[in-house]
């Protein structure tokens, strides 16, 4: 069997550095917002080439919490629109939603399934306050179009950037990574990601000292100081332990994603398959491949065929947000290019563990399709 992700495969190959960072937890017993946290804090932020890092306890927090601390801030208000894409994981949607404000769903551009700068425009009104930028699947959105409007139109320009850690973008005057590419950014490190914890965890990148300040508190009960709560917060606190883990692995996140690159480009160069219609990639640094994903017609069939031959899949999602019961409201849209994106999607395996001989399995099986 081919794993679609192999978890143990991947956290294994740090087993010393781990279990070395659990005993000095264990010792120290500084289990909340300890060193670590504040360590890697620093540490992500420099990585992400921002001024400002706050561990969460996962992705969805981190985006609620950018949300929420631009209305403590008076830079949105309960109310304000939101523009997001439409092909999102759902927590894209419930960070809005969460916050009090209303998301404006708008269709992907179907060559790259990011965010579509036409639909964008399309969907400008005095209403929208804020663009969310997802990152889908580790691709770059085309961030520096998206904030050229939000500078033109006074808008802040938000990544969800839970996929895509350490994604470069070549501008024509710098190289920038995720989390510094907009006003704020939110990860996730949930165990999957390229950058994953061993459970659940977040952070906020930003170079706005109010927003990092404001954010610090929500996330710790509204306090600075211990019993002494300034504003309504919450706990969502990225644990010690799960930082000094991820200080250890973000030290090999660049050449993970250079694996992942590799595998990508393979994939790439030797599927030829006209059943499967592969991802477009120029080769660039903009694309961290979190998932490699095609598209299929009879996506029930080449399922089959893939389990046949014992190749593990997932589908990055099966069901677009705005036909899950939970956002039932908004289910009289009319978005097509999402809901056919959604039926046609597959997720192949792709991590950085995966042998050669593995990727050239992989090959085989779909081109046999």
């Amino acid at each position: 069997m081919i794993k679609f992700l192999d978890l143990h495969k991947i956290n294994n190959r740090f087993r010393k550095e781990l279990e070395a960072s659990f005993a000095q937890s264990l010792e120290t017993s500084y289990y909340i917002l300890g060193s670590n946290v504040k360590t890697f804090e620093a540490e992500f932020a420099h990585y992400c080439g921002a001024n400002y890092c706050i561990g969460t306890a996962n992705g969805l927090d981190a985006l609620t919490l950018i949300l929420k601390g631009y209305i403590e801030i008076g830079k949105l208000k309960k109310g304000d629109k939101v523009i997001v894409p439409a092909n999102t994981f759902i927590a894209t949607v419930l960070s809005v939603l969460h916050a009090e404000l209303e998301p404006i769903l708008v269709e992907p551009n179907p060559d790259t399934y990011n965010i579509s700068v036409e639909e964008v425009i399309a969907n400008l009104n005095k209403d929208v306050k804020a663009i969310v930028a997802v990152h889908l699947y580790g691709q770059l959105a085309e961030m520096e179009r998206l904030k050229s409007i939000a500078d033109e139109h006074g808008l802040l320009l938000i990544e969800d950037a839970a996929q895509a850690h350490g994604a470069l973008e070549n501008s024509k005057f710098q190289i920038s990574k995720a989390g510094n590419l907009g006003h704020a950014a939110a990860f996730s490190f949930y165990p999957t990601k390229n950058l994953g914890a061993l459970g659940d965890g977040g952070a906020v990148t930003t170079n706005d000292k109010e927003l990092y300040g404001t954010i610090l508190l929500l996330r710790n009960y509204g306090s600075k100081i211990k019993y002494e709560n300034e504003i309504i917060g919450y706990n969502s606190r990225l644990d010690d332990l799960q930082a000094a883990f991820l200080r250890t692995k973000l030290n090999y996140l660049d050449s993970d994603n250079a694996k992942r690159r590799s595998i990508a480009q393979c994939y790439l160069n030797k599927i030829k398959n006209p059943k499967i219609e592969l991802p477009q990639y120029k080769g660039l640094g903009n694309h961290v491949f979190y998932a490699f994903v095609a598209e299929v017609e009879d996506r029930k069939a080449f399922i089959n065929h893939l389990n046949l031959n014992r190749v593990e899949w997932l589908i990055h999602y099966p069901i677009p947000p705005h036909k899950q019961r939970a956002l039932r409201r908004f289910s009289h849209l009319n978005l097509p290019i999402t809901e056919q994106i959604h039926k046609r999607i597959i997720s192949l395996p792709i991590s950085p563990v995966m042998t050669d001989q593995e990727v050239d399995t992989v090959i085989k099986v779909v081109n046999a399709y």
